[in-house]
């Protein structure tokens, strides 16, 4: 395994397996925390899970990219677009419902992730 080409994928794995987990293990306990808003419905819950299982799904597909070969590209065309998805998203939330430090952390690195993701695929083509 070439660690610079598969580094981006390894890390953005990992992160995004920790985030799903984040949102999706104890939503009723753990949003509150760290966004500041109750998870009492059972519709809220069953979004949040449904996030943790996209972003494990996408965390084990990307890991999976990063120590097998033949799934290397597919994996980091998925995981640039996911991250300049998200990235437009929050881009848009800015304009549109302002400033927020956590997200704009989260924003900033997301996009270096997809611009990692477009170097590697052209670099490594």
């Amino acid at each position: 395994m070439a660690l610079p080409k598969h580094l981006q994928l390894l890390l953005s794995g990992v992160v995004i397996i920790i985030a799903g987990l984040v949102y999706g293990i104890y939503p009723s306990k753990i949003i509150p925390f760290i966004l500041g808003f109750e998870v009492q419905t059972l519709e809220l819950k069953n979004i949040f899970r449904a996030i943790m299982g996209i972003y494990l799904g996408l965390g084990i597909f990307w890991l999976m990219g990063a120590f097998n070969e033949k799934l290397w590209r597919p994996a980091t065309v998925c995981n640039a677009l996911f991250m300049g998805g998200i990235s437009l998203g929050r881009i848009v939330s800015l304009l549109v419902d302002g400033y927020s430090s956590l997200f704009l952390q989260a924003l900033i690195l997301e996009f270096l992730f997809m611009c990692w993701g477009l170097y590697n695929l052209k670099t490594y083509n």
